[in-house]
């Protein structure tokens, strides 16, 4: 039974989530559905792609993920479906997928060519539905769609490493649900560029000189726990999708504060390695 996920920036709110989902399942109701997230910024696909490029290959070979983000068809956005690693996507051909499928060549890409037989003003729902179940019944790409050879690639979006390697600048491109502010500087480039040099992190006024692998790393667990402070704690950590991520341990927004409002960093501030 094939699996469809569904990414998109509709929130919970609005019928946009429940009318993709009851379309699905009038073509196909066999079909597994599984919510990623709909809850990204509006038309943030930096966010959307760091969210689907760390989940898609927790499914099965095979999958179908549709994306609804930034979705509206125009002459500079149109829609494709890629198969990439074993995987397919549906979405609008915005530059999500060379963010995606930035350390994979996709396998096969289509320029979606059936909305001559279908009137829309909603997409996801009339035609990313149509290519998703048409996927899901074993149909092949070449029926939605023509050939192509390339996607819309995105710049900018890569941290600036310097002339003679001394530093990295890179950018916030997600902030999770407990405000930890993640970057898009990876342990490979830190690995690859800092060459074990000692090194100070800094994002606007504060610095951090050591990356750890976890949270509680940054506790010293032989001191009473009364006499802790770890509530709070601030760190930067490799996180479990192996970016740099700027955290407070046991953080919530809500109450005590997390790295986004304590920091004062929000989408696309800047990050700097400088290495010693």
């Amino acid at each position: 039974m094939a699996i469809i996920t569904l990414t998109t920036d509709f929130g919970e709110k609005d019928h946009f989530v429940g009318a993709v989902k009851g379309a699905i399942y009038s073509e196909l109701d066999d079909i597994r559905i599984v919510d990623i997230s709909h809850s990204v910024d509006p038309f943030n696909i930096t966010e959307a792609a760091y969210i689907i490029q760390n989940a898609f290959n927790s499914f099965p070979k095979g999958s179908i993920h549709l994306i609804g983000i930034d979705s509206e068809l125009n002459p500079e956005n149109k829609h494709i479906a890629v198969k990439l690693d074993g995987h397919f996507f549906v979405c609008a051909n915005n530059g999500i997928m060379s963010l995606i499928a930035s350390e994979i060549l996709p396998e096969k890409i289509v320029e979606i060519n059936i909305h001559d037989r279908i009137e829309t003003n909603f997409p996801v729902l009339d035609v990313f539905v149509k290519v998703a179940c048409h996927i899901a019944r074993g149909g092949t790409l070449e029926v939605i769609g023509k050939t192509i050879q390339e996607i819309k690639y995105l710049t900018g979006i890569k941290p600036v490493i310097n002339n003679d390697e001394s530093q990295i600048i890179g950018n916030v491109i997600y902030i999770d649900n407990y405000g930890n502010v993640v970057t898009n500087i990876t342990r490979k480039i830190v690995k690859d560029v800092g060459k074990g040099r000692d090194f100070e992190i800094s994002a606007r006024t504060y610095k951090f000189k050591t990356i750890h692998e976890r949270y509680s790393d940054a506790i010293n667990f032989t001191v009473e726990r009364h006499k802790r402070e770890e509530d709070g704690k601030k760190l930067a950590l490799f996180n479990s999708a192996n970016f740099l991520e700027l955290a407070i341990y046991k953080s919530n927004p809500h109450t005590v504060g997390s790295a986004s409002s304590l920091f004062g960093l929000r989408f696309r501030d800047t990050i700097t390695i400088n290495f010693l």
